[in-house]
């Protein structure tokens, strides 16, 4: 199919969230010599460990090497829940998990959804919230079966929370005849995450943090009881140092890159079809994801005009425009009457994956960090900055479950994934032998 086709007039490689909410460019001015604490990262995991640092009473500078805001934060699907964010690792504990730790994980995770429902109204920030609820469509039989465990782990924490569909019911929830039924998330929500980011980073600003885009950090040494942290604008003198970068790590933070996989997720906006329109592909207007290795996730515009939609495009990082071509063939053969749909925006955004596929926070070194999103991290990484942070001011009785297991890495592994169009391409067969096919 040739690009007219594909590509309406004007189409753009920047997200689709930025026409609404784009990360504010300012002019770096100068830095403060010393600092309570210095935050590397300007996303939803710094600002968020900014905010309670500074109701805290803290002074907190984030430096972010972008614009505040730029990164995965404001270019994600705005797909969120509790415990629903921990990824396939919580279906199975027979990997290394301690069934007990995980349990925590499970209720610590769902608490999380609770509180972040809470700081949108504390916080004024007005991002296009609804409690939506997540469907997960089974690209298999077998999947079917994971996903009764992961429903029932779901429902163990909190009842009812998790619904199993069978694939005569699909209809009622995807315009799709591919997946074999799927699961049913009722504490799941979709929000705007550029109009999110934004608004955490005013509320930041509000209560006293200072923001800085436009700034690398070059490194960090200790010095006594705290540290000096280099950057392109100056060094700076800090008590306590949090790493908040995620997908994004640099070569300044090498204990941090090597515990972190950056890969590349693709998404795009089709063109305003009308509600009427994307109601018959998603009837309930939820947020959307699949069990499948390379797995797609899609929602309808706040608006509800529009689909969006992302996945993992090809074996390698690529332009946005080759990915959101393979995106579109995708988008039309799972939901066929899109068929002759254009494409307004097309882009890219850093995941960051743990090797356990479990987010972390923690201390190395005397370093805080909170990484590992696993591509669910818009109430992770706020819960986990606001953990960090009470780590620093001293005001947590019960260390978080996510703090309780070491962060893995691989030997030899630097911070540079030549392995992933192995892995990528080891996934696809595996969908293929499942039975998944694209025509």
């Amino acid at each position: 199919m040739n690009d007219e086709a594909i590509f309406a007039p004007g189409f753009r490689t920047t997200p689709y969230w930025w026409e609404a909410a784009a990360p504010p460019s300012s002019p770096v001015t100068a830095l403060p010599d010393q600092a309570d604490t210095v935050i590397i990262g300007g996303g939803i995991t710094g600002l968020s460990t900014a905010l309670e640092l500074a109701r805290g009473g803290m002074a907190p500078l984030v430096l972010d090497r972008e614009a505040i805001g730029w990164g995965a934060s404001s270019r994600n699907g705005g797909a969120l829940s509790g415990a629903g964010s921990l990824g396939r690792a919580k279906s199975d504990v027979s990997k290394g998990i301690d069934p007990a730790l995980l349990s925590e994980m499970v209720d610590e995770a769902e608490a999380s959804f609770d509180a972040f429902e809470a700081l949108l109204p504390r916080e004024s920030i007005e991002c296009d919230y609804v409690r939506c609820g997540r469907f997960v469509g089974a690209h298999s039989a077998a999947a079917m079966e994971s996903l009764a465990k992961r429903a029932a782990l779901l429902n163990a924490a909190i009842p009812g929370t998790a619904e199993i569909l069978p694939r005569a019911r699909l209809a009622e929830e995807l315009g799709t005849p591919h997946y074999h039924g799927g699961m049913v998330n009722h504490r799941a929500a979709s929000l705007h995450p550029a109009r999110y980011t934004q608004g955490l980073a005013r509320a930041a600003r509000r209560a006293g943090a200072a923001l800085a885009g436009g700034v690398t950090v070059d490194g960090i040494a200790r010095e006594g009881t705290g540290f000096l942290v280099s950057t392109t604008a100056g060094v700076i003198r800090a008590r306590h140092v949090m790493v908040a970068t995620n997908g994004y790590t640099g070569a300044a933070l090498p204990w941090h890159r090597r515990r972190i996989v950056p890969v590349a997720s693709y998404m795009v906006a089709t063109a305003v079809l009308g509600r009427d329109r994307v109601a018959e592909v998603l009837p309930k207007f939820r947020v959307y994801g699949d069990t499948k290795k390379i797995l797609y996730y899609f929602r309808p515009s706040p608006d509800g005009t529009r689909v969006l939609f992302g996945g993992r495009a090809t074996l390698s990082d690529t332009d946005p425009r080759v990915g959101a071509r393979w995106l579109h063939r995708h988008l039309v053969h799972l939901l066929p009457s899109l068929e002759g749909v254009r494409l307004t925006h097309g882009w890219k955004g850093n995941v960051a994956f743990a090797f356990d596929m479990l987010p972390h926070v923690g201390v190395q070194d005397g370093v805080h960090h909170a990484l590992g999103c696993n591509g669910s991290g818009v109430v992770t990484m706020t819960h986990l900055g606001t953990v960090a942070a009470r780590m620093m001011l001293g005001g947590d009785n019960r260390a978080s479950a996510f703090s309780r297991m070491p962060m893995p890495t691989l030997p030899g592994y630097s911070g540079t994934p030549w392995f992933m169009p192995l892995v990528t391409g080891w996934y696809r067969l595996k969908d293929f032998a499942s039975g998944w096919r694209v025509t």
